[in-house]
């Protein structure tokens, strides 16, 4: 099948802008949880819920369209721009009325809904632009959405925004509201499916628990909840660890939250390098070794806790390798699952894999109360042991020959 390589690199270089501009709400109110937590008083359990309750959102969100198979049924360029609006004025809300526990918690819920119908649908919107370089294409999709989550540490960080005090919060909600609206905008009326889209699927809700029943596909499901286990416990909690290291160490916090900001955006050019490596040498070979050198820096992070140099440059190197596996996971479902289902089988895999991390990320404050950040990363290790364990096992099957042109 012929594309158009002009209309196939505009449409995925738009596709990864929308991202870029919508997911900067998934950590929003994460990246000013200093400043909520000198404002509002939050407990250790309380920052946890500001981010878990848009995981829990999500993965409502997420299993909703899985079951009503809406990613295959309805056009994945209109469900963006509807679901980033709606997440766009949940999170927008927040500064606008006076500090509830329960409301905080149901906007940030909504807030994850509305993601939940930007994301699959993204990364199939992806997959029907690509075909033997799938990987980099949503590699290239999950890059953008990478870069899109650090924007709101970058926002927290301007040296114009916090002077000689903690940033102003609800400027960084309103900003990233704003540039979420300007996403959605520009995927409704400038982002279309490509020539691989296989047409609309017929409603069959029982296509979500066959991607489980499938062991090829729950190999890979599985390889991407080890992944998921660790990503976002670090995703969450790092850019406090950087903030109490500098701040333990004497350094300007400004630089932590700039670090902060860094080590969740170099993950966009992990993701990018992971898409490029596993296309010509294999998903599997790629997605272990990626596990292989972020489960190292696990485990070595509280090392250089009171080195906040070394202990930055580490970080960096694990915000590359933790997510650089994160789209071939995705990428190989693609390729194993039914080419009719493509949008149900990403939202039932994203659906488990964000309520896996509701786990990883409510433990880190309870772990840090009694024996300190230092070693407080160790226990997201076992997601990386998980993940090699089950991508060997995914590529000892035939069925693996299906992915990467061969490469498996």
């Amino acid at each position: 099948m012929k594309i158009s390589i002009t209309a196939k690199w505009r449409s995925l270089a738009l596709l990864v802008l929308v991202e870029v501009f919508i997911f900067g709400l998934w950590f929003s109110a994460s990246a000013i949880l200093p400043q909520l937590t000198e404002e509002w008083r939050l407990s250790g359990a309380a920052q946890s819920w500001i981010t878990m309750s848009v995981q829990i959102g999500f993965v409502f969100g997420a299993l909703i369209i899985a079951l009503l198979n809406l990613a295959d049924r309805i056009a994945a360029s209109r469900l963006i721009a509807v679901c980033a609006l709606g997440g766009a004025a949940c999170n927008a809300a927040i500064a606008f009325f006076d500090y509830s526990p329960i409301l905080v918690f149901l906007l940030r819920f909504g807030t994850g809904m509305g993601l939940a119908g930007t994301y699959p649908p993204g990364m199939k919107l992806a997959a029907t632009w690509c075909k033997e370089d799938r990987g980099l294409g949503i590699g290239l999709l999950v890059g953008g959405i990478v870069l899109g989550k650090s924007i709101p540490h970058l926002i927290n960080a301007l040296p114009f925004l916090s002077g000689d005090g903690m940033p102003p919060w609800r400027e960084v909600l309103l900003s990233t509201s704003a540039l979420a609206a300007i996403g959605a905008l520009l995927v409704g009326v400038g982002v279309r499916e490509g020539p691989f889209l296989t047409g609309v699927a017929p409603f069959n809700w029982r296509f979500a628990g066959r991607v489980l029943s499938d062991r090829p596909t729950r190999l890979a499901n599985f390889g991407y909840l080890g992944h998921m286990w660790e990503l976002y416990g670090m995703w969450t909690w790092v850019p406090m660890f950087l903030i109490v290291s500098y701040g333990a160490a004497g350094w300007n916090t400004l630089s932590a939250r700039l670090a902060g900001f860094s080590v969740i955006a170099i993950g966009a050019f992990g993701s990018l390098a992971g898409g490029l490596l596993a296309d010509r040498f294999g998903r599997s070979k790629v997605t272990v070794a990626s596990l292989i050198l972020s489960g190292v820096c696990t485990l070595c992070a509280g090392i250089f806790f009171s080195t906040p140099g070394l202990l930055t440059v580490l970080c960096l190197l694990w915000g590359f390798t933790v997510v650089s596996d994160s789209a071939q996971f995705s990428a190989a479902v693609s390729e194993l699952t039914d080419s009719r289902y493509v949008g149900t089988a990403l939202t039932v895999q994203t659906t488990f894999g964000f309520l896996l991390t509701l786990i990883s990320i409510r433990i880190i404050p309870p772990i840090v109360e009694v024996i300190g950040w230092e070693w407080a990363f160790v226990v997201l290790a076992p997601g990386p042991v998980f993940g090699i364990w089950s991508m060997l096992k995914l590529r000892s099957l035939p069925e693996a020959k299906r992915m990467a042109s061969g490469h498996r």
